[in-house]
């Protein structure tokens, strides 16, 4: 018998039962909130509400813990790769070695594009952003692939296991060829021989006269960024892709309203807004010694440090910081912004002032470093995230989509606005 939770508003009462979940979270079960007392709970970005049971992935902000299924994150970066790591948060269990196999081939085999869709990018303006092109043509894709894309529950769920390694692959050509339309260069196509980071990096810098060839650290370093923004429980873009699939919506489109909400500056934006604080820093003639005097007085703003949900550490930056350190020392780059980089981290993890406040380095702050290292331009850091999260926007998708006559996400509102009042006609005013 679970605890009861006691509302008491003047001098009613009601109670409510509560349930935990499986690594010890509490919630006080208020779906009858409404009907039962006539008031709903106001809480203003869900910070404090449980939208959906979910077997994904789980955080403990405060611990420092990230795990996908039950598996700490730590130990999938060691001893997964992306697409291993993929299998797991959207079917549930590792692969084994045929299913690895099986779902490696199934990915690799949906790396081309419908040629139909090449003509799409023509329509494009050249300034257009990457994120806006990706969102447009994964949902378009549902139009080239119609036996996908049905807005029929039944048999989106009965074809899902062609869907989603088909996204999963698509997803990077469809993004390499944005880049090289913004870059106004011609389309380059998979080569069959490659891995996954391996074939994305080919498709985004190889040219008619030199084919570019990615080192084991480099393809190493781009793995583990995938695999490291895989699934990150109920943020603004999962939440996103959980709403639109709550309406029916396929899996294209749901995915596609992902990619949007993941544009957002405060969500997807973080790793770009980390270039930018060094990019000012740097014009300004600073090593970042100033800078970080400046923010101890609060008069400067510390991109890529602290987060909202980790309270201690953040788990993917310790191992995405250790990889950063073997590619800068692989390329061996002269990079003044790299450089104050590594002054502002070695200040986090120093200096008193920001050990106290838990301002530590976060995994955005390391993988606008490494992308950067690696080549990928500024406006391309969304993009890369967006390729990571793919697979827990589609585990979420088939989480929704698994649930027997579930509802469609419909929040309550608090309205604010005038009270009633009578109509005065146009000619009277």
């Amino acid at each position: 018998m679970s605890e009861k939770a006691k509302l008491t508003i003047g001098d009613q009462s009601w109670e409510f039962d509560t349930f935990v979940g499986s690594e010890g979270e509490k919630a006080i079960d208020t779906r009858k909130l409404r009907s039962t007392t006539g008031y709903i709970a106001y809480d203003d970005g869900y910070g404090n509400t449980g939208s959906c049971k979910s077997e994904i992935s789980f955080i403990d902000g405060e611990k420092g813990i990230l795990r996908h299924r039950g598996y700490p994150v730590e130990q999938l970066a060691e001893k997964a790769g992306f697409l291993e790591t993929a299998y797991l948060i959207i079917y549930g269990e590792l692969p084994t070695r045929a299913q690895a196999t099986k779902f490696r081939r199934l990915v690799h085999d949906n790396t081309e594009i419908h040629v139909g869709i090449e003509s799409h990018f023509d329509g494009f303006p050249p300034n257009s952003h990457p994120m806006a092109i990706l969102a447009a043509l994964i949902n378009s894709l549902g139009c080239y692939y119609p036996e996908l894309a049905t807005n029929n529950r039944q048999q989106d769920l009965e074809n899902f296991d062609t869907a989603a390694p088909f996204l999963i692959s698509k997803v990077r050509t469809l993004a390499a060829m944005a880049y090289r339309t913004e870059m106004g260069m011609p389309f380059v196509y998979p080569d069959p021989n490659l891995l996954y980071s391996q074939n994305f990096l080919h498709m985004m810098f190889s040219t008619p006269y030199q084919k570019y060839e990615a080192s084991e650290t480099i393809t190493r370093a781009l793995d583990l960024f995938l695999l490291l923004h895989a699934d990150h429980e109920q943020n603004c873009s999962t939440s996103t892709v959980r709403m639109v699939a709550s309406g029916g919506a396929n899996l294209f489109a749901s995915v596609s309203a992902g990619v949007s909400a993941l544009w957002g500056p405060l969500h997807g934006g973080a790793n770009t807004a980390v270039i930018k604080m060094l990019q000012a820093i740097h014009k300004d003639g600073d090593d970042g010694t100033r800078f970080i005097e400046a923010a101890k007085r609060k008069e400067a703003r510390l991109m890529g440090f602290g987060h909202r949900v980790y309270k201690s550490f953040d788990p993917r930056a310790k191992i995405l910081g250790e990889v950063c350190v073997k590619v800068l020392d692989e390329l061996k780059q002269e990079d003044p912004l790299l450089d104050i980089a590594r002054r502002l981290e070695q200040a986090a993890l120093e200096d008193s002032y920001f050990i106290e406040r838990n301002l530590y380095p976060n995994v955005d702050f390391y993988s606008g470093i490494l992308l950067k290292a690696i080549g990928i331009p500024v406006d391309m850091f969304t993009v890369m995230f967006a390729i990571g999260r793919m697979p827990g926007w589609i585990a979420n998708w088939r989480e929704i989509a698994n649930v027997k006559d579930g509802r469609i996400h419909r929040p309550r509102q608090i309205y604010t606005g005038p009270g009633p009042r009578d109509f005065i006609p146009f000619d009277e005013r």
